[in-house]
């Protein structure tokens, strides 16, 4: 059964850091090459899936597709500790999961490389 990671940050960088600590650190595979998504997206996905009050935007956000099952995803979440805020979404979230699958395509790829200027900001 395939699920949804979806990764909000307040910075790209964390996304990225994110996106390969679910990889190295938390065991999962991703099925496609993950997607950039509307911040004011994500935020309103989050509100949906957890039925909670938005506390914090985001600034930047990210949405891979895993082979991982929800439930192996979730527990591998549980034992990392990434930059950044992330939400498993699987099918028992009809709604969201069936908007998502039909409409990941859609998304653009999330550029996961890191810039110069990120590198030179963290060497002062």
């Amino acid at each position: 059964m395939k699920s949804f990671a979806l990764i909000r940050a307040d910075d790209p960088d964390k996304v990225k850091i994110a996106l390969h600590d679910l990889e190295t650190y938390g065991h999962m595979q991703f099925s496609e090459n993950p997607k950039n998504i509307a911040t004011k997206y994500a935020d309103q996905i989050l509100t949906n899936v957890m039925s909670v009050t938005l506390k914090v935007e985001c600034f930047s956000a990210s949405l891979v597709q895993l082979e991982t099952p929800p439930g192996a995803a979730i527990s591998n979440l549980k034992k990392i500790h990434p930059p950044a805020h992330i939400i498993i979404i699987s099918p028992r979230h009809n709604q969201i999961y069936d908007e998502l699958a039909s409409n990941y395509d859609n998304f653009p790829d999330f550029d996961r490389k890191f810039t110069d200027v990120t590198r030179e900001r963290k060497k002062e």
